[in-house]
């Protein structure tokens, strides 16, 4: 019998294949060092308090502080976090993971004056303030955004009541989460080959994309099954949580959880209603686009556990890493050799960490902090799914490395809703090269039907989510039970007027409002939507050679928090505020809907 292959134990990497978090500490015992030096500094912050309107020196001063202070916290939270990530069954580096976000929450305790009493100085002795020091000039967008947000920002002592507050609000997404990560189990179910296999969350996707129907099927029903034996301890803890974000909405004075979210981006609601009218307008293209997979797969009735397995078989071959990164320098060359240089910076100069090894977090991401480059994590496996990860990530990476070097560390965090942009735009880019060099038409149809799905993932499935986040949080605002049958009987409802005539909704789908770690973080999901269109529209002027878009581009990647994302975003000539780029968005999927349907 063949010994099982594991994966190798985190010191058994190779050293050119991991990333070097050195650049952002030398050792852990200078982390250990910084550790205590953030605790003083925190400490001291309390001099300032009650004081900042005495002197423009002491405004200044104090404003500095607290860049300081929260630059370092973020340091020392992105080394334990990663630290941890290389290895999550490592006690040391839990353990640092554990007393960052402690000493985060202890930050925010300390600053928490810092916004009421920022309120407090008058538009007149700021201007004068402003003329007396010229170090404050630096934070006058700063000001202006705690201005604009000013009746919701509530007095000294309130705001460190919600600051301890929000340890308790984030109660029902600790408990969602570690049932739906340690608790929940699902049972096995026999594979392709008619091997017992055990369900995980890991292996469902997996089993979702079998050839074999038997084994989608299987999973699908035990998965959903498994949350519906719990279905009205989930509706609470959902519940709950609407409940702990209309109270926190309420308190400072929006008029929704909603309002409260895409306030702290300055996005008008009308950007939310639009995406999802927009997507209605076009749902004929993805009833379409459900024929077209069911007549592919050749089954009388379509079912919820068939939209995942691909419709054309999957390329044999696989990639190296070098030959990854050599596709993807090819793919994002229509972005200037500057960008491809930084690409080239980024695979060899430490930024990434390439494969997976034991105790590895899953999945992947591009993160870092200010002042060192990013980092970005993976576990690259060969496949041409990886290699679009690839170019995906350091999409993110590579925004954060502009942002910032362009600006102040108060500017540089880009917004949520314009983070997926820049990994959005690589992706379509990768893939016009990829279909332009396709050796044959299985590996043209490959990639088209790769694009649609990851369309239909992004645009018309997380538009799905945000109606349905909607829908349920107005229920709430209205005082309207969130019980497990009104919250089944609005998804199933959904998911029929999403798929149209042609999809069998399986009543197992009713469940799956309660696996969406994303709800647990209100109107996120529908930035997905919004960043993937914007990315198309920017990608499609790229490819058009439109005279100045890069530059423009570049100008966007560099832009940080310094304007309004609706505003970075017009740079480009891309208006999110109009339906616009949301429908030249799906026509670009109607574009490949023909393509799929010529193979």
């Amino acid at each position: 019998m063949s010994e099982i292959r594991k994966n190798p134990k985190r010191e058994e990497m190779d050293a050119k294949d991991c990333w070097r978090l050195e650049d952002l500490y030398a050792s852990d015992a200078v982390w250990e060092q910084d550790l205590l030096e953030i605790q003083r500094q925190a400490g001291d912050f309390a001099r300032y308090q009650g004081k900042l309107a005495q002197s423009s020196k002491t405004l200044l001063e104090a404003l500095t502080a607290q860049d300081a202070i929260l630059l370092r916290m973020e340091r020392l939270y992105v080394y334990a976090s990663q630290k941890s990530h290389q290895d999550m069954g490592n006690a040391g580096w839990q353990d640092m993971a554990d007393r960052a976000q402690f000493q985060m929450v202890q930050v925010s305790e300390r600053l928490s004056f810092m916004e009421p009493e920022l309120l407090e100085i008058t538009e007149e002795v700021w201007e004068r303030y402003l003329n007396q020091e010229p170090g404050l000039a630096l934070y006058k967008r700063y000001m202006q955004e705690k201005r604009r947000k000013k009746a919701h920002i509530l007095s000294k002592e309130m705001e460190e009541v919600l600051a301890k507050a929000s340890e308790m609000g984030q109660s029902p997404q600790n408990i969602f989460m570690m049932f739906n990560n340690a608790d929940i189990k699902f049972g096995s179910i026999q594979d392709e080959n008619g091997v017992e296999q055990e369900l995980t969350q890991g292996r469902y996707v997996q089993f979702l994309e079998s050839r074999d129907r038997r084994v989608r099927q299987e999973a699908f029903e035990k998965l959903y099954a498994s949350y519906d034996a719990f279905r009205n301890t989930l509706a609470a803890t959902f519940s709950a949580n609407i409940k702990q974000e209309l109270f926190f909405a309420r308190m400072r004075s929006y008029d929704s959880a909603r309002e409260a979210a895409l306030d702290q981006a300055n996005v008008p609601l009308s950007v939310y209603d639009q995406l999802i009218e927009a997507v209605h307008s076009h749902l004929p293209s993805m009833y379409r686009y459900v024929r077209l997979r069911r007549k592919a797969l050749g089954v009388e009735k379509l079912n919820m556990y068939d939209l995942h397995v691909p419709l054309v078989e999957k390329p044999g071959r696989e990639y190296t890493f070098d030959q990854a990164k050599e596709l993807v320098k090819e793919g994002l060359a229509p972005l200037g050799e500057d960008y491809v240089r930084l690409l080239e910076k980024g695979f060899e100069g430490g930024w990434i960490d390439v494969y997976e090894n034991q105790g590895k977090r899953s999945g992947a991401y591009s993160w870092g902090a200010y002042g060192t480059h990013p980092y970005v994590l993976l576990n690259y496996n060969g496949t041409l799914n990886h290699v679009f990860t690839l170019a995906h990530e350091m999409g993110h990476a590579l925004h954060s490395y502009h942002s910032d070097k362009s600006q102040p560390y108060i500017y540089a965090g880009y917004k949520i809703f314009v983070a997926e942009v820049a990994s959005t735009c690589n992706e379509a880019l990768l893939i016009h090269h990829l279909l332009a060099k396709a050796p044959d038409k299985d590996e043209e149809a490959y990639l088209v039907n790769y694009f649609l799905d990851q369309f239909k993932g992004t645009v018309f499935r997380q538009t799905m989510f945000a109606e349905f986040e909607r829908t349920v949080h107005e229920m709430a605002q209205k005082s309207e039970a969130l019980t497990a049958e009104n919250l089944c009987r609005i998804y199933y409802g959904l998911n029929e007027k999403y798929y149209g005539p042609d999809m069998e909704i399986d009543e197992a789908i009713e469940m799956e409002w309660a696996r969406i770690p994303h709800f647990y973080n209100p109107f996120y999901v529908y930035q997905y939507a919004t960043g993937f269109s914007a990315a198309i529209a920017i990608s499609s002027k790229i490819l058009a050679g439109e005279p100045g878009i890069v530059e423009k581009y570049k100008q966007f990647l560099s832009g940080g928090n310094s304007m309004d994302c609706i505003d970075l975003l017009k740079i480009c000539g891309v208006d999110m505020t109009s339906k616009d780029p949301v429908q030249s968005a799906l026509q670009v999927f109607e574009e490949y809907l023909e393509k799929m349907e010529s193979f």
